[in-house]
């Protein structure tokens, strides 16, 4: 992808000569939310529409608003509506029909992710929506808008993006339902889904659009449901077949065996078409597309953001206060935990920003009025993996193994520490920044080989409490994670608490760990009670285990199956089981009293 500054808005055959009255302050206006601010600027009609399930925040975090300043550096005119009335199709058409398609996303989480605990309640609070409010956005987020706009604009082309998409591309278990759901893309009936990141995908599919050429066939990151009479001409000799919804329906065992064929495919050097039948119709899924490169992510990032909530927006919307003042580094993932979706979203294969370019947004983020002297986090996925390399080499191009980390570190993936110091030590250095931490996560076992960068984390960068995730330590919990040993964190700890002393500081570790993993039972999750116990632990963070869409974990917990030995194995299931889990760890730093983990 090469993203330029903002296009003539004549670039787009069509387009009406955009206004050029000057915002009313310095930073760029957000992406119209109005029928006024389409007159201020000039516009009749929009080329994009995009239909969100998260309060609008112009803000890089959000994916509606990456996703829209891509499209107008290319020249588009973008509107967006957020959570609209799912019972009125009015709600999605106020700002009139779009030129050429609409884009619609559930949001920065999966809806039911964002509507509902673990537990199968609703949750009180939503944080992307104003004043935290929940009930803001519907179950399903991506079927139910797309339906809104089919409703509203027949033949409008329909594309679904984010993270909702992304994991419901393929057939999946659906915690929420307790039940394997078909692709999101049959429910929703939408054109076309973009997975992963998009901003390669979208601009094709904008290119495509613009010369009224509606074949979306062979765009890398995309899925489509083909027609009966497509999949009976279309020729899949070269393609993966994936178990089919039917089959994951009839035989649990099948829902492993279509997630490692997924993950197998997600090299996008190497990576597959993949097929799977729903009934007679065929879901057809292109290779992922290329990561970005370090200049195309530093264009990305220098994009007119005005980091701030739409002005239409009188309360606070608890998402951006979190990540208001963090600045994104590095993207991609290596790890491959399987409870997480970020690798299937993001990949695995690393794009890290220049520092010049990371730099640049901090001397912005320190001009604005409200800064008050601290970024509160420079990372991404994994915080310190800034600057390391991987998929530079040929071996990295035919891979297929689904983590660079596990069970160990591939001899492929080089690890840089230097790059991440000189960063944070620069960061330091900006006028008007007093403070500079990290609150990303930190990958144990790849810190434990950068002593230099935990000198330099413990020493500038930790506020007094540093959040680490060991997960679990009972050694066959922790592998069906693909986490790293538990002797990782215990070492970790003793390095951190002795660079602590030394630097004369007083600073705490905050563990995370989470309970009713598949396989994890009672005396599983005792070694981790017991580790509590000794040290008079308090814990601060326990995450009861959710299914996510398409994760192996999720095939674990729905099959019963251990994933790499695929033997039965035993799984939480009833609310009764899982809070007795979550029992042992408060029986457990009960029993010594409580104090702060440290």
């Amino acid at each position: 992808m090469s993203v330029s500054p903002p296009a003539h808005p004549k670039t787009i055959p069509g387009n009406r000569r955009q206004s050029q009255r000057p915002a009313r302050d310095n930073r760029p206006r957000p992406l119209p939310m109005t029928r006024q601010e389409m007159a201020e600027r000039g516009w009749e009609e929009l080329d994009v529409l995009l239909i969100g399930g998260d309060a609008y925040v112009d803000h890089p975090s959000f994916g509606i608003a990456l996703i829209g300043r891509v499209l107008e550096a290319e020249g588009c005119r973008v509107g967006v509506i957020t959570q609209p009335d799912w019972r009125d199709p009015a709600s999605v058409a106020r700002l009139g029909r779009p030129r050429l398609f609409c884009g619609v996303t559930a949001g920065n989480l999966d809806s039911m992710l964002a509507n509902y605990t673990v537990a199968r309640r609703k949750r009180r609070k939503d944080d992307y929506s104003e004043g935290g409010r929940p009930g803001r956005r519907p179950n399903y987020a991506c079927v139910v808008y797309t339906q809104l706009v089919r409703r509203a604009f027949p033949g409008l082309p329909v594309l679904l993006g984010g993270i909702e998409a992304s994991l419901r591309r393929v057939a999946h278990y659906d915690y929420w339902q307790d039940r394997i759901r078909a692709s999101i893309l049959a429910d929703a009936k939408a054109d076309l889904l973009v997975y992963g990141m998009g901003e390669r995908a979208v601009r094709e599919v904008l290119r495509r659009a613009i010369a009224r050429d509606f074949d979306w066939n062979g765009i890398p990151g995309t899925a489509r449901l083909l027609k009966a009479r497509e999949t009976e001409a279309a020729d899949f000799a070269n393609a993966v077949e994936l178990p089919s919804v039917a089959d994951c329906r009839q035989d649990p065992v099948e829902l492993l065996h279509l997630t490692k064929a997924v993950e197998a495919e997600q090299n996008p050097w190497c990576g597959r078409r993949l097929v799977q039948m729903h009934g007679n119709r065929a879901l057809v899924l292109e290779p992922p597309a290329r990561p970005l490169s370090t200049p195309e992510l530093d264009q990305l990032y220098a994009l007119p953001f005005s980091r701030r909530p739409h002005p239409l927006y009188t309360e606070p919307i608890p998402a951006w206060a979190m990540i208001r003042d963090s600045i994104t580094a590095v993207r991609g993932c290596s790890g491959g935990c399987t409870f997480c979706g970020l690798g299937l979203h993001q990949g695995r294969f690393i794009t890290s920003r220049s520092r010049q370019s990371v730099l640049a947004e901090i001397e912005s983020l320190a001009d604005s009025a409200d800064f008050r002297g601290t970024v509160s986090d420079v990372g991404g996925p994994t915080a310190n993996l800034y600057g390391c390399r991987n998929g530079t080499t040929p071996a990295c191009r035919r891979c297929r193994r689904p983590s660079c980390l596990h069970p160990r570190i591939c001899p492929h993936f080089e690890i840089d520490e230097r790059s991440a110091i000189e960063l944070l030590g620069a960061a330091r250095r900006v006028p008007g920044v007093r403070h500079v931490f990290i609150n990303s996560g930190i990958r144990l076992d790849v810190i434990l080989r950068t002593p230099h960068l935990l000198r330099a984390l413990v020493r500038h960068h930790v506020s007094g409490h540093l959040k680490v995730a060991p997960e679990h330590l009972h050694p066959n919990v922790l592998r069906r994670m693909r986490k790293s040993s538990a002797r990782d964190f215990h070492l970790f700890r003793e390095r951190f608490e002795a660079e602590s002393r030394a630097a004369g500081k007083e600073q705490y570790l905050v563990p995370y760990f989470i309970s009713n993993f598949p396989g994890c039972t009672d005396r599983e999750m005792d070694a981790v009670g017991e580790f509590l116990r000794s040290q008079g632990w308090r814990l601060q963070q326990v995450q009861d285990f959710i299914p996510l869409p398409m994760t192996p974990a999720a095939a674990m917990y729905y099959a019963g199956r251990d994933y790499d030995t695929e033997r039965p194995i035993p799984v939480a299931r009833g609310l009764a089981e899982r809070r007795r889990q979550m029992r042992i760890l408060g029986r457990k730093f009960r029993e010594r009293g409580p104090r702060n983990a440290r």
